[in-house]
C-alpha cells in the first residue's frame, strides 16, 4: 500500500513560525534484497520530507550540507527573495550550512517542491534522490475541506550492482529517464484513494514527461503550479512536463479497481527510437463518495495589460553532437556545453541577459525554434498562459491559472504574463536538468 510522505518536523513552539533543519548526506538504502543503493538525501530520507505551511508563516530552514560537493536548495515556484531562492549563485559548499529564512506572502498557496540548484550539477544531484514536496495552504480555500493525498512521482536508474550511475551521452541529449518509476518512493504500488480526496501530483523527474491516465475514470483538474485554478475541468488525460504539478480530484461511476498509466508521449529524442508504449504506474482501489465543488475555485483579479514585452527562444546546435560517442561524462559535459541555447546564448554565471522592473506587468514570448520539446521554467513569480500559437494558429488559453513551468513544443509559440515583485537576480532556463547543467539557461535583474 502506498505510504504517505514523511513531514519534515516543525521545531519551533511559535504560531506561524515554521523552523526546521534539512541535513544533506549519503546514504545507503536497501531497495533490492542483499544490495544497498547509494542516495543523496535529505535528512536520511528517501522520498524526502514534505514541507507543509501556511500563508504568512515565516519559515527558518537550517541546511547542513554533508555532501562531497556543493549544493543549495531551490524552493521551486514558492516566490522567496533572491537571496533565499537557492541560485547557482548561492552556493553552499561542502561541509558547510546556511539558513534559508523568507515568509510565505499571501494569495499563494499551491503545490510546490524543493530540489537542489548549483550550476553543472542539479541532474545529477535530484537523480541521486534530492527533491521533496513543498506545499503551502491557505487558512481556508474552495477545497479545504477535503482530504488530501500526494503522488510524488519520480524515477530511478539502478545498474547490475544496485547502484545509481552516471549520466550517458543519451541522457545530455534527451534528459534522463531512469527505467523505474516510482510513487512517493514505491514502485507500482498500491494505492486506497476516493473521490472526495484532493490529491495532489508532482512531477519531480529530470525530463520523463507524464500523461497520466485512469482506466474508466477521469481527473478533474481543480489546480495547476500555483494553486486553484478558476474553475473544475474534466480531463481524459493529464499532461505533466518535468517540474509540473497539478491539484485533482479523481470521478468515476463506482468503487473498484482501476490501473494508473502514463500513455506515450513523443517529444522527438535525438538518437533514439522508442516504441509508443504505455507505462503503468500504480493500481488504485478507488471509494466512490460523494462530493460537490463549487462553481467557482478561485476569483482572479482582471488581468492588467502588459507595459513591458521580453521574446525568449530555445534552440540547439547539433554541430556540438560530432565526436561524441565514448567520452567520459565529464568530455561530454564539456564538448555539449554550447549545444542548448537561449537567445544564441550558453548560460554565464557572470552575465546579465535580461532585466525587470520591479512590480512591473510583462508578456514573455516564449519560442521553441528546436526539435524537441523543452519545458520552460522561471524563478520568482508565477505567469498566467494567455495564448499559444503553432502552425500559425493562435490558441487562447483554456483556462485561468497560476504556474511557473510550462511545457513548449517544436515551432509553438507561448505567451506568458508575469510581474516580479522581488528586486535582484533570477534564472529563467528549461527544466530538462540536463539541458539547464549544459547551459540552457539565462539571468535576469530585476530593478527598482
Amino acid at each position: 500500500m502506498l505510504k504517505a510522505l514523511p513531514l519534515l518536523k516543525n521545531e519551533s513552539k511559535e504560531k506561524n513560525i515554521f523552523r526546521a533543519t534539512l541535513e544533506i548526506k549519503e546514504n545507503h538504502i536497501e531497495l533490492i534484497k542483499g544490495k544497498k543503493t547509494l542516495f543523496y538525501t535529505y535528512n536520511g530520507l528517501v522520498p524526502a520530507p514534505k514541507i507543509e505551511v501556511f500563508e504568512g508563516d515565516k519559515l527558518e530552514i537550517l541546511v547542513k550540507n554533508k555532501l562531497k560537493e556543493a549544493t543549495t536548495i531551490h524552493w521551486h515556484g514558492v516566490p522567496v527573495p533572491p537571496d533565499q531562492d537557492g541560485s547557482p549563485h548561492d552556493p553552499i559548499l561542502a561541509g558547510e550550512e546556511r539558513i534559508y529564512r523568507f515568509e510565505i506572502p499571501q494569495d499563494s498557496a499551491g503545490t510546490y517542491w524543493y530540489h537542489p540548484h548549483p550550476h553543472y550539477t542539479a541532474s545529477k544531484q535530484v537523480f541521486m534522490g534530492l527533491a521533496g514536496a513543498f506545499v503551502i495552504k491557505a487558512k481556508k480555500d474552495a477545497l479545504s475541506h477535503l482530504k488530501e493525498k500526494d503522488l510524488m512521482i519520480s524515477d530511478l536508474r539502478l545498474d547490475e550492482n544496485a547502484q545509481i550511475p552516471n549520466n550517458n551521452l543519451n541522457d545530455w541529449l534527451n534528459g534522463r529517464e531512469g527505467e523505474f518509476v516510482l510513487i512517493n518512493g514505491q514502485f507500482k504500488p498500491k494505492i486506497k484513494l476516493a473521490t472526495n480526496e484532493r490529491i495532489r501530483i508532482y512531477n519531480a523527474t529530470a525530463a520523463r514527461y507524464l500523461n497520466l491516465r485512469i482506466q474508466g475514470a477521469k481527473f478533474i483538474l481543480v489546480g495547476t503550479d500555483g494553486g486553484l485554478i478558476e474553475k473544475a475541468i474534466y480531463k481524459e488525460e493529464l499532461f505533466l512536463s518535468p517540474a509540473s504539478r497539478v491539484e485533482v480530484l479523481i470521478d468515476a461511476p463506482k468503487d473498484g479497481e482501476f490501473k494508473l498509466e502514463s500513455a506515450y508521449y513523443d517529444r522527438d529524442k535525438m538518437m533514439v527510437k522508442e516504441e509508443p508504449n504505455t507505462l503503468f504506474l500504480a493500481n488504485i482501489n478507488l471509494k466512490k463518495e460523494n462530493v460537490k465543488l463549487p462553481k467557482k475555485l478561485k476569483i482572479f483579479k482582471p488581468s492588467e495589460e502588459p507595459k513591458e514585452f521580453k521574446e525568449i527562444i530555445m534552440s540547439e546546435d547539433h554541430m556540438q553532437m560530432h565526436g561524441m560517442m565514448g567520452k567520459s561524462e565529464s568530455e561530454l559535459k564539456i564538448a555539449l556545453a554550447s549545444m542548448f541555447l537561449i537567445n544564441g546564448k550558453s548560460y554565464d554565471l557572470k552575465r546579465i541577459d535580461l532585466s525587470s522592473k520591479l512590480g512591473v506587468v510583462e508578456d514573455w514570448i516564449v519560442i521553441n525554434k528546436s526539435h524537441m520539446d523543452h519545458p520552460f521554467h522561471i524563478h520568482g513569480t508565477q505567469f498566467e498562459l494567455i495564448s499559444s500559437k503553432l502552425n500559425g494558429k493562435v490558441q487562447k488559453s483554456e483556462f485561468r491559472a497560476l504556474r511557473d513551468t510550462i511545457n513548449v513544443r517544436p515551432n509553438e509559440e507561448l505567451r506568458l504574463r508575469m510581474k516580479q515583485d522581488f528586486k535582484g537576480l533570477r534564472m529563467y532556463h528549461c527544466h530538462i536538468l540536463e539541458h539547464e547543467d549544459l547551459g540552457m539557461m539565462g539571468n535576469l535583474e530585476v530593478k527598482e
